[in-house]
């Protein structure tokens, strides 16, 4: 399976999703921002939009290993069921706990409130800077800017 085939797409996408030029991106549409050896990890807007209505998340657990590229969670909106990456290896320091009251925070602040872990980063597999990650989502769409 392609890592874009990953996330399923609905067909209302119109618009592309602001994307911050200080986080780094993964083709599964994770983002992270490491700072001191500690990342914080979280979905993209583009992947919240595409989703829909987050209704659930299956976080990992906190003192647990997660490995770059490796499925460490699950997310779940009114539409649809889709893997979380982990975009880089490492201990998982800490849970969003507020997310399991209100998930759809990653819809309307994925980048802010809406972040879903952190860890101790070990080794990052292929981040992608914002404009190849923003042609990444251009392809995605179908768009041949």
């Amino acid at each position: 399976m392609s890592p874009a085939s990953r996330l399923p797409l609905r067909g209302r996408q119109t618009t592309a999703p602001s994307i911050p030029r200080h986080l780094r991106y993964t083709w599964d549409h994770e983002w992270l921002v490491v700072d001191e050896g500690n990342a914080t990890v979280g979905i993209t807007a583009f992947a919240a939009e595409t989703l829909g209505d987050v209704v659930h998340l299956r976080l990992p657990e906190v003192g647990s290993r997660v490995e770059a590229g490796e499925s460490c969670g699950e997310i779940r909106s009114r539409t649809a069921v889709s893997g979380l990456y982990a975009p880089a290896s490492g201990e998982v320091l800490e849970v969003n706990t507020a997310l399991a009251d209100a998930p759809g925070v990653v819809n309307t602040a994925p980048y802010t409130v809406g972040w879903l872990f952190r860890l101790r980063v070990e080794n990052i597999a292929g981040a992608l800077s914002a404009d190849a990650y923003a042609a990444h989502c251009a392809h995605t769409r179908g768009d041949r800017r």
